[in-house]
């Protein structure tokens, strides 16, 4: 085999006449490297081709790195079709959601005011009882008795009192002709009207035996559903006047009901903005409407009042508890239930509805697609509100001239040239037809009308 030199120290020259070689270095006095220069030099069938590749890599490698021009869209292409609707202008009361629980007007805990043995339960365990009804009895046979000592002791005190009157009446005629000592006189008065005070503590004393007797009989101090019975027949129950008297069972009143929620500080003072510009009542001064809804229940359909609100926010929470009243005729709704509350918030104001799935968000920001005069679409700032029958509140951005895109939006970008159909803002069965572009939007608003 033959020793080559390398060939990139000797670059070819390109020339009018073909390929010659570069000028070689200068010469040594090495044979090797004259031997190396005249073997490199000399010409070879295979080296042509290898240049031809690299300079044809190099050319696609280039190409690639060029940005690529998309190709122009046919202009004789046919424009996107996208359904359309006019918003539907609506007075809007806009309501502010809260939670809360229910709680019942008046609750009660029945406990035993007597001590003695449970005779007997008078009631069927998780019923309505009116007041009045008898629920427990305690064995009154030593009240009764009790009772009969002292009725006895009020006619000893009476029958003492009238001798001691008699006495008193004899001695004022002894003593005006000077019978009797003066203070022999004095002390018989004295005496009658000492026997006088005792037949008022034995009254008192047998109204005592009286109500203790009556206190054996426990009966409901008020109408509402009851509890079970704590303590069954045969116990023995501690009766009294304070907390450590036997807990006997609870009762509840149902018609109406309370709900207690907490309004947080933003929401009060905005509350009380709006009362000071009159575009709002305040719970403050007079009942506020109020809306709820248990947890299972669409939509909001209990009807009530904000009869109640606190007079300070708590610094824990930062809020302030208010109460509304809501009326409960079939019985169904029970203290401690779950429920959403709503109470006016902003206070009346114009705007316009549309399909919630009309509108998107762009960093946070809703927007809507609208067709322009041009047939153009346009992205349209928008500020939202609550649902309100289904379609969305815009508060800002809309009016009920615009057309919003409702179906088709994912086909098409702000300044894409479209063909619009119209229908109607609220969903119905009607299929929808070419736009014609009016001063008035009749066809959106025909549902909206036949429905109010």
């Amino acid at each position: 085999m033959r020793l080559r030199a390398p060939l990139t120290p000797f670059l070819h020259r390109s020339t009018g006449s073909g390929l010659r070689p570069a000028a070689p270095p200068a010469a040594t006095s090495s044979g090797w490297f004259a031997r190396c220069t005249r073997a490199t030099l000399r010409p070879t069938f295979y080296q042509l081709p290898v240049i031809t590749c690299l300079v044809a890599v190099t050319a696609a490698l280039l190409a690639g790195c060029r940005p690529s021009t998309p190709a122009p869209a046919s202009a004789s292409g046919p424009a996107p079709v996208v359904t359309v609707a006019h918003p539907i202008p609506r007075s809007v009361d806009e309501w502010d959601e809260f939670s809360g629980r229910l709680a019942s007007p008046e609750t009660v805990e029945v406990r035993a005011r007597v001590s003695g043995h449970l005779d007997q339960v008078h009631f069927h365990e998780g019923s309505e009882v009116e007041r009045g009804a008898l629920l427990f009895t305690i064995d009154p046979r030593p009240y009764q008795a009790a009772v009969d000592q002292v009725r006895a002791d009020l006619g000893a005190a009476r029958a003492r009192a009238e001798l001691a009157r008699g006495e008193a009446r004899r001695a004022e005629g002894l003593a005006a002709t000077r019978a009797i000592s003066t203070d022999a006189f004095e002390t018989r008065l004295k005496t009658a009207v000492q026997a006088d005070e005792a037949v008022h503590s034995a009254e008192a004393a047998l109204k005592a035996a009286e109500l203790n007797l009556e206190f054996t009989e426990v009966r409901a101090p008020i109408a509402g559903r009851i509890s079970n019975a704590r303590v069954t027949a045969g116990n023995l129950v501690t009766g009294g006047n304070t907390a450590s008297a036997t807990l006997l069972t609870t009762l509840v009143s149902l018609d109406p009901l309370y709900c207690y929620f907490e309004v947080d500080e933003a929401s009060a003072l905005r509350y009380r903005r709006l009362y000071r510009e009159g575009r709002r009542e305040s719970a403050l001064f007079k009942p506020a409407p109020a809306e709820m809804a248990l947890g299972n229940e669409e939509g909001f359909p209990h009807r009530g009042v904000v009869d109640f609100v606190d007079n300070q926010v708590n610094p824990d929470t930062g809020t302030i508890r208010a109460r509304a009243v809501f009326s409960n005729p079939d019985r169904l709704m029970a203290p401690g239930f779950f429920a959403r509350v709503r109470v006016p918030g902003n206070g009346n104001y114009p705007a316009v509805l549309v399909r919630d799935a009309a509108l998107a968000s762009d960093q946070g920001r809703a927007y809507a697609l609208t067709i322009g005069e041009s047939e153009t679409v346009t992205a349209r700032p928008v500020k939202t509100g609550p649902l309100l029958e289904g379609l969305r509140v815009i508060r800002e951005g809309l009016s009920e001239t615009d057309r919003v895109v409702v179906a088709g939006a994912m086909a098409v970008r702000p300044g894409t040239r479209v063909t619009a159909l119209l229908t109607n803002m609220v969903r119905t069965n009607v299929p929808a037809s070419p736009a014609v572009r009016t001063g008035t939007n009749e066809a959106s608003h025909a549902a909206p009308r036949a429905a109010r």
